[in-house]
């Protein structure tokens, strides 16, 4: 909402405004579109891989075969985490994954060779070791914690297999696999969101990226940006049976409470990426014999059906939390898993705040009062 006081607007929470021009992400929240550099989400998620697409976004256009290859290798030879990092993994293990996962990308920084050149070459390079580090950060201390030893990566598999292996110890199936796969597609860029909008502030000072993803990581550990998968899947829990599900909105809506996993603040419809979820998780729910979570999302959908036209529909994260749950995923670790997907389009952000680099430098209106007289402590 547009304050106006006296000549000056005041756009609270900059809703809508236009800070910049990018080529990395169309949202066109009327219609339920959304475009990774010109691609649309829905043949990413059918036809793409995150390897792919991670390539799109931080070069600009679709690999070819030989392109792709070398940088899957890239990737994949980037996975070990320097000892030292293991190390403060290990002495801060009691912490939020995603507090382990913030300092510990502030950290590989120290290990980095091209820490400070923030040329466009030197980024790409470092975004590519991010990307391949970020799910070995995750993994590694969610296996500290549980007092178990980290396991290596494994150059065979791809980039959600091998994520999956270093978090469980065991190889996992091609259809979990292959979910995993398409969640971090559609978790990879979604435009000027506030952890994206962060980095590329911090990016604005020059600072380098990993300070620049730091900062989006601590964005993104708010209960308002990332959390949502994490209190759906409560939600799902405290509902209970698919029965309940009509009533337990009613009572919520009564009460002027939101409704885990429905409403964007750019979507009018329904988010475009929750459909791919949305049929995987029928599918993996399916498979493992457990459709019963599924039920309950879907029942809370249908009594959700009457407010869709006030603009709340079902976001992505209405699904995904499922998926992990039925992974064997800890519900702390869902979050981290939405910054796993989000690497590449991050660093997408700050390759174009550095091409074109600007301060960010916002004002806020001074409310306050002027002039006060100062009266010495002794007089107080």
């Amino acid at each position: 909402m547009t304050e106006i006081k006296g000549e000056i607007q005041i756009h609270r929470g900059l809703n809508n405004v236009y800070f910049d021009r990018s080529e990395a992400c169309f949202i066109d929240g009327r219609i339920g579109k959304l475009l990774y550099r010109g691609y649309s989400i829905h043949d990413l998620a059918k036809y793409s891989t995150f390897e792919e697409t991670s390539y799109l976004l931080l070069f600009g256009d679709l690999p070819t075969k030989e392109a792709l290859v070398t940088f899957i290798n890239d990737l994949k030879m980037a996975r070990t985490l320097p000892p030292p990092v293991i190390k403060i993994i290990r002495g801060i293990h009691h912490a939020h994954p995603m507090e382990v996962l913030r300092t510990a990308v502030s950290a590989l920084a120290a290990f980095d060779p091209d820490v400070a050149d923030n040329t466009r070459e030197a980024t790409q390079r470092k975004s590519i070791r991010l990307i391949a580090q970020v799910p070995s950060i995750i993994a590694a201390h969610h296996r500290i914690r549980n007092d178990l030893d980290p396991v290596a990566p494994d150059t065979s598999l791809n980039h959600a297999a091998n994520f999956l292996l270093m978090l469980h110890g065991e190889s996992p199936s091609a259809d979990a696999a292959s979910l995993v796969d398409t969640d971090f597609i559609l978790h990879a860029e979604h435009g000027s969101n506030a952890s994206s909008f962060t980095a590329r502030v911090v990016a604005g000072t020059q600072a380098n990226l990993h300070a620049a993803l730091t900062a989006a990581i601590g964005a993104l550990s708010g209960s308002s940006h990332g959390g949502a998968a994490e209190n759906v899947m409560r939600m799902a829990q405290e509902i209970g049976e698919p029965e309940r599900a009509e009533e337990y909105v009613k009572m919520l809506r009564s009460q002027r409470k939101a409704i885990m996993g429905f409403g964007h603040r750019v979507y009018r419809t329904e988010d475009p990426r929750a459909r791919h979820i949305r049929a995987g998780v029928k599918r993996l729910s399916e498979q493992m014999g457990q459709p019963h979570w599924y039920n309950v999302l879907e029942a809370v959908s249908e009594a959700m059906k009457p407010y869709a036209r006030h603009g709340i529909n079902v976001n992505v994260d209405f699904y995904a939390g499922v998926i992990y749950y039925l992974l064997g995923i800890p519900e702390d670790v869902f979050v981290p898993i939405f910054a796993i997907g989000r690497i590449p389009g991050w660093a997408a952000q700050v390759l174009e705040q550095y091409e074109n680099n600007i301060l960010i430098r916002p004002r806020t209106q001074y409310s306050g009062k002027k002039d006060l007289t100062y009266v010495p402590i002794d007089q107080r």
